[in-house]
């Protein structure tokens, strides 16, 4: 199957076909919210991880929700969907590949199988070198599935739940997954209201190559989000009004720390487009070409 942007899904009539909406990738711009100037801002996490950090109540819901949406928009994406609170991400749900809650031992069954696919993916471009093309990621005419992981609340995960060892080996199999994921389509958003070193350790922090510091309580937190001096030169999430939700600093790879408020997604957008979604998800039979 062809999964281009510009192609359309219809819907079969008794007057012939209706389009539906046109078919999306995560291989597109992500459309994240306004910069302080009101313009358009977008993203991209397929080549690219992104950590999210800050308070309670300071808009990390809506980021990973815009990025939810967009995902699930896309045929050529599943979601394995991470959130020990349930209802953060519950109503992507019924179309996620895998939707773990508080369970330890599910949380590291998932991953290890995901590190199983990226030794699969990483084996095939391999092979690739074969029959003469050598390449180093997977790109969209592969048609292979990209499989983007969204973790909400790491802190539950590695510092909260379950033991010692299983919190270590679920922030190694993490670290795996961040460190290889990008090139093997199988991208990472993280988000944690616990911006620190013990809940996100430097050697997994490190890895992310786009940030997103919501209003955070202290300079020191905003840094372990940003990357370290960035509050010192000017970009200190500690600034952000409490009353102005959703805004933040997004640090994408190379680039300086913006201004952004990220778009709401109100409960009923959320249900009507996990809805529409699970819909163009269902096998095509009967009235879907």
């Amino acid at each position: 199957m062809d999964l281009k942007p510009d192609r359309e899904m219809t819907a079969m009539t008794n007057d012939g076909p209706v389009p539906v909406a046109p078919l999306m990738s995560m291989f597109d711009p992500i459309y994240i919210g306004i910069d302080e100037f009101g313009q358009p801002v977008y993203t991209s996490v397929i080549y690219r991880n992104l950590l999210a950090g800050g308070e309670p109540g300071g808009g990390k819901s809506g980021l990973l929700n815009a990025i939810c949406g967009h995902a699930a928009m896309c045929l050529d994406t599943s979601l394995v969907l991470f959130d020990g609170k349930r209802v953060e991400l519950g109503p992507w749900q019924p179309i996620a590949d895998e939707f773990v809650v508080g369970g330890m031992d599910h949380a590291i069954s998932v991953l290890e199988r995901l590190q199983k696919v990226l030794d699969n993916r990483y084996e095939w471009l391999a092979h690739l070198i074969d029959f003469g093309s050598v390449r180093r990621k997977i790109v969209p005419t592969d048609n292979v599935r990209v499989i983007l992981t969204v973790i909400d609340e790491l802190a539950l995960y590695s510092a909260t739940y379950g033991t010692k060892l299983q919190q270590e080996r679920f922030v190694v199999l993490l670290r795996d997954l961040v460190a290889r994921g990008r090139a093997a389509a199988m991208p990472v958003v993280v988000a944690t209201q616990r911006p620190s070193h013990d809940i996100i350790p430097t050697s997994l922090r490190d890895l992310f190559g786009y940030r997103a510091a919501f209003r955070c309580t202290t300079p020191n937190s905003s840094n372990i989000v940003l990357g370290n001096g960035w509050a010192e030169q000017g970009y200190n999430a500690q600034d952000i009004s409490p009353e102005n939700q959703g805004q933040a600093y997004l640090l994408t790879e190379g680039g300086t720390p913006q201004k952004v408020k990220v778009c709401y997604l109100s409960d009923d957008n959320i249900n009507d487009l996990a809805k529409h979604a699970k819909w163009i998800r269902k096998p095509m039979s009967g009235g879907v070409a």
